[in-house]
């Protein structure tokens, strides 16, 4: 099974998320710029805010769609150890890959949010949004971010995932995984995409404008 597109993706998602639907202790956070597009769909499906959790895969040299680990809002690091001793990577090239990283995150953070305030997710169930987990490394330093502010639940949710990912999420008391499908051997996100197009600066802002609009209004 191939998704058409993220909007497909995330119409599907929603339906394996219809339990927290109209509840008003939920909010959708879409991890940019991939799951934004996805996260819309949902929040739109269970009448929930919507809002962008910021996080930045650090790349192995050369490999960059291979993840050494990950940052995210709030000065969190994860790495992921396994491949970072694999290759030997040392650390202060580590520390170069995050600083840059780092920059981007800031531009990012104020590009899509601007003088906005992040939703409040505290004591809240927070569904936390992507395209695809592979190593699961980027959301799982958006996850250890969330817990620093207090959420009562985290619900990792993507339409795709690697069996072993998913797996190490449900083991996490504090977090749960849900997706449509998780297939094995993985290999890679865009595979189980038709359309896996990068999603642009100005397609998250518009859609986190859309999301801010009363129902009727919104963008289908």
């Amino acid at each position: 099974m191939q998704f058409a597109n993220r909007i497909q993706a995330g119409r599907l998602l929603a339906k394996k998320l219809r339990a927290y639907a109209n509840r008003s202790d939920v909010v959708v956070l879409a991890l940019p710029r991939g799951g934004v597009p996805v996260a819309y769909e949902v929040a739109r499906a269970l009448d929930a805010p919507l809002d962008v959790f910021l996080v930045r895969k650090l790349g192995v040299p050369g490999h960059e769609e291979v993840a050494m680990g990950a940052i995210a809002t709030g000065n969190v690091r994860v790495l992921n150890e396994d491949v970072v001793n694999y290759l030997g990577i040392p650390d202060d090239f580590i520390d170069q890959v995050a600083a840059r990283e780092q920059r981007e995150l800031e531009r990012r953070e104020n590009l899509y949010r601007g003088a906005s305030a992040p939703l409040n997710v505290g004591g809240r169930t927070v569904i936390v949004v992507d395209d695809g987990l592979a190593t699961g490394s980027t959301m799982r330093a958006a996850v250890k971010a969330l817990k620093r502010l207090g959420p009562a639940r985290i619900i990792v949710a993507a339409p795709v995932a690697a069996r072993e990912t998913c797996e190490s999420f449900k083991a996490d008391v504090d977090s749960t995984c849900v997706c449509v499908m998780s297939p094995h051997p993985f290999k890679a996100v865009g595979l189980w995409y038709r359309e896996f197009l990068q999603t642009t600066d100005e397609e998250v802002c518009l859609l986190l404008k859309h999301a801010k609009q009363p129902p009727r209004q919104r963008v289908a």
